[in-house]
């Protein structure tokens, strides 16, 4: 069973950075693909970063491009979504989530962990 866990939300000032992590267990990931989400009130879930474990390649929302980065610590399987130069737009609730290479939903999600970035 794929387990992953969110940590390292909070308020932050916009301007400010905060980096998240997402501690992925219950199975070997180098055959997943791995991505951040969020959704702030009203508003649809989107994608905000993402990569191929054994690849590597990300993308990035064009929303985040040059501020945001992912990436992964392999023996820890953690991910991680390090984000800089925050805005208030920003604000959301951030989901990791993990879905097989030959699969194209986003099957495993964590619990979610709040960003809010105040002006």
């Amino acid at each position: 069973q794929v387990q992953l866990e969110e940590s390292g939300g909070g308020l932050v000032q916009a301007g400010g950075s905060l980096r998240l992590s997402c501690a992925a267990s219950g199975r070997t990931f180098s055959s997943y693909v791995m991505g951040w989400f969020r959704q702030a009130p009203g508003k649809e879930r989107e994608l905000v970063a993402g990569f191929s474990w054994s690849g590597a390649v990300a993308f990035y929302a064009d929303s985040v491009k040059g501020r945001f980065t992912i990436s992964r610590e392999t023996a820890e399987n953690t991910v991680y979504l390090q984000m800089n130069s925050l805005k208030p737009e920003d604000t959301a609730v951030y989901y990791c989530a993990a879905r097989s290479i030959s699969s194209s939903d986003f099957n495993y999600w964590g619990q979610g962990t709040q960003v809010t970035v105040s002006s």
